[in-house]
């Protein structure tokens, strides 16, 4: 498949682009920064662009059988809250005017319900350094759910979502919807690798059209 994806060059977004590279996809690797795109990855074009300028985001999206996005401002960025919010109504503004149907979005843990009704990111334990933009997250998976043109998905990282435990791909998973996955320590666990991997399997069998879902170990 031909996929754009954006945010290429991050933690999230660098891991997804090896998988798709792997699997034989062809992929348009989109960053603020496209020197640091993976050089000696194949099939794949490094492309500049700027998310909040939507009529050329336009012009880069189109053609594409897909668009992934694990675009974030950066967790310490003090107007992360406002920055998510706007950069997503200009990403998905920009992939319905570019005619891609598939949307995939790396969202965030925190609107994962614990309890019927109780999300993850309103309990007054949950980590303060990251609420704003887990906020952010999860109120724009409320708006993504009103989209009724696009096929998309949104997909929830487990609450422990790092570099791997050891920092290796296991290519194994358990999925869920609205619920975190907990392992039988009652961790919910997951690494950047098979993260990766959940994310393509997605986009090659297209099981979560227009739902959230999630996946740890």
């Amino acid at each position: 498949m031909k996929i754009a994806l954006i945010g290429a060059s991050g933690f999230v977004g660098s891991a997804i682009l090896k998988e798709a590279s792997e699997r034989g996809h062809q992929v348009t690797a989109i960053s603020r920064n496209p020197k640091e795109i993976n050089a000696t990855l194949s099939n794949v074009t490094a492309v500049q662009a700027d998310i909040f300028k939507a009529e050329e985001l336009v012009e880069v999206l189109r053609g594409h059988d897909a668009v992934i996005s694990a675009y974030n401002p950066g967790w310490s960025n003090p107007n992360i809250y406002k920055e998510f919010l706007q950069g997503y109504a200009s990403i998905q503004d920009a992939v319905k005017q570019s005619g891609v149907k598939r949307f995939i979005v790396i969202g965030g843990a925190g609107s994962l319900e614990i309890a019927p009704g109780v999300q993850a990111v309103d309990q007054p334990d949950f980590p303060a350094a990251i609420k704003p933009g887990a906020t952010a997250a999860r109120d724009y998976l409320n708006i993504l759910k009103e989209e009724k043109e696009l096929e998309w998905t949104f997909f929830s990282p487990a609450f422990e979502m790092h570099q791997g435990t050891s920092g290796v791909r296991r290519g194994t998973y358990r999925k869920g919807l609205d619920n975190p996955v907990f392992d039988e320590e009652g961790r919910s666990v997951l690494s950047v690798e098979d993260l990766a991997l959940a994310i393509i399997d997605e986009l090659e069998q297209g099981n979560h059209i227009r739902q959230r879902f999630t996946a740890a170990y």
